[in-house]
């Protein structure tokens, strides 16, 4: 387990299910620094890591650090390996190769304001910090001294399973108008070979401009690392555990995809079986959640050793101090779709017999196989468990967390308990025979918390509920009447204060649960009502929102001291401070 520094004395990070532990939930993104360049990254994280430890929290939870494509969503990443090149803190002499007057250049025409106002502006981000990138790249490249030119070739040869593809694909989505969309590309970039025997076939000084351009992609995820793993030692010496998050799925679009096809089925779509809870969208109610991600051939990936797999976990093992899985469920069996995403709309208004039409009798269905039968959820539960045992041997002694949510089969959490995976209790969902589960009842194998990144904050429940009238405004009074229970509160609202009454009581019902983490998100911690992500939609505002105020601004406010001094208090009252 990792040390860290208290006092000159060096103590242990105890991350056992033993000791209960809070934490706080964050996109990196959203938040605030005080010199950002218009998207939060690792100096706001250092600056949040800070603000958490003062209040009493031991965990950070972050979404997928994994670099984004032109939908922003941290869940459909363009590498399951490479990090996203805006999370780097770009500053004089960070990385060591920028100087002030390259800052005063690259941002000479940007009106920085205005690009630090409201949501993110995700273009405008990426040129401006891949513009600082380039500068940093070429001083490196002109006079980095000799022990750093060894650094990055160590680097490159120690992560060359992945790295020298990625880099290579980035190449080829610049020489395609910046699309990872490799399935549109000219016929001579569709495949890993076509591709490197085009690349052959150059003149010499194109090539060397390419791999060039590879080596400057290389730079970015070197720096990125290094920046990653010192932010790791920082939460450590703070007494602050990072927790990173591996998506079950990856893009159809992607690096990864693109140099290993024969691992992934590329016909079928998956995603999740119809949900009434996300009233949002009317197709997720309907046909269920289409991710476009495609499914995977275990039996190939197995004849390798699931080497992708096992990069994979340690990536993200190197980085964080215990990740979740999200969608865990997907290893056991996952709903697939036979038409793309982008054919949502077409299949929306449609029955299920002209569905089958459009589709030649193909229709979403689970993957291997349904739960219907005794022997197919043996099946499934022996293959699940053979697949996660695969991501715990990758994953030595970092804890792992599976998001266990959605249409459960009664095999899938008993497994994850015999695993040693800790599985989500989300108190308003947690009902048996009627009754809501008390905290006290919780498995200590477990994570509460009462929403994550794709659910609304209490806050915007209680609007809808009480404050101002919507569609949904039934299941939100629904809803927070189970919360009330949980929280020993009587279930009519109506006269209830939410500042006076219903907060305080539920942030102490979910922190002296007897679950092992409880996991407050960021906008329920505030009392915001802004959500970052609305299921089986393509909103504008998803995956774009920023806190209102800066990690500074909320260490300093009246209003958010008050509101952390009664966290701490109920932190420490818990026993988990």
């Amino acid at each position: 387990m990792p040390k860290l520094r208290e006092g000159g004395s060096f103590v242990i990070m105890n991350l056992s299910p033993e000791k209960k532990i809070a934490g706080i939930l964050v996109p990196l993104f959203a938040l605030r620094g005080e010199d950002d360049l218009g998207i939060g990254d690792i100096g706001a994280l250092r600056e949040f890591i800070d603000w958490a430890a003062e209040i009493g929290f031991k965990l950070v939870q972050l979404l997928p650090i994994n670099e984004i494509g032109a939908d922003n969503s941290p869940y459909n990443a363009i590498s399951a390996m490479a990090i996203e090149p805006t999370t780097v803190q770009l500053e004089p002499n960070s990385p060591e190769d920028l100087t002030a007057e390259d800052f005063e250049v690259a941002l000479a025409d940007v009106d920085l304001p205005a690009l630090r106002s409201n949501g993110v502006k995700h273009r405008q981000v990426k040129k401006l910090k891949r513009r600082l990138l380039e500068i940093a790249f070429g001083n490196f490249s002109a006079r980095a001294n000799e022990l750093r030119q060894s650094d990055f070739r160590k680097f490159c040869e120690e992560e060359a399973e992945w790295l020298h593809d990625y880099a290579f694909f980035r190449v080829l989505m610049e020489e395609n108008d910046d699309s990872p969309a490799w399935n549109r590309w000219p016929a001579q970039h569709q495949s890993m070979a076509r591709a490197r025997n085009w690349l052959r076939d150059l003149p010499p000084d194109q090539q060397a401009a390419i791999t060039d351009r590879q080596h400057f992609f290389c730079y970015v995820q070197w720096i990125a690392h290094q920046q990653w793993r010192e932010i790791k030692s920082y939460a450590e010496e703070r007494g602050v555990a990072l927790m990173g998050d591996i998506p079950f799925g990856v893009s159809y679009h992607s690096a990864d995809v693109f140099a290993r096809p024969d691992e992934f089925v590329l016909d079928w779509s998956g995603g999740a079986p119809p949900e009434p809870y996300f009233k949002d969208d009317e197709f997720t109610q309907k046909w269920g959640q289409n991710w476009g991600i495609p499914l995977y051939h275990w039996d190939r990936m197995g004849s390798n050793n699931f080497e992708w797999w096992r990069v994979r976990v340690r990536a993200v093992r190197c980085i964080f101090h215990l990740f979740r899985i999200d969608h865990v469920l997907g290893f056991y069996r996952i709903y697939a779709f036979p038409w793309r995403p982008r054919k949502n709309k077409q299949f929306l208004p449609l029955d299920w017999p002209q569905m089958l039409a459009q589709t030649g009798g193909r229709a979403p269905h689970f993957v291997p196989r349904d739960d219907d039968t005794a022997e197919n959820c043996e099946a499934n539960k022996r293959d699940g468990e053979e697949y996660l045992r695969v991501a715990l041997e990758e994953a030595s002694a970092t804890r792992v967390i599976g998001e266990d949510l959605g249409a459960v089969p009664n095999y899938v959490r008993p497994n994850l308990r015999l695993l040693g995976i800790a599985g989500f209790k989300i108190p308003q969902w947690e009902v048996r025979d009627g009754q809501v589960t008390p905290g006290g009842k919780y498995e200590r194998l477990s994570v509460a918390t009462y929403a994550t990144h794709d659910h609304k904050p209490i806050r915007a429940l209680w609007e809808e509920a009480f404050e101002r009238p919507t569609t949904t405004s039934e299941q939100s009074r629904f809803d927070l009447a189970k919360i009330a229970l949980f929280a020993g509160l009587d279930p009519n609202l109506d006269k209830v204060d939410f500042e006076k009454d219903f907060y305080p009581a539920l942030m102490e019902a979910l922190l002296k649960s007897n679950a092992w983490i409880a996991i407050i998100m960021i906008t329920d911690l505030l009392a915001r009502n802004y959500r970052f992500n609305v299921p089986g939609t393509t909103g504008s505002l998803n995956w774009t929102r920023r806190l209102q105020r800066s990690v500074a601004q909320l260490r300093s406010g009246p209003k958010e001291r008050a509101r952390m001094r009664l966290i701490g208090e109920l932190l420490k009252k818990s026993g988990r401070k």
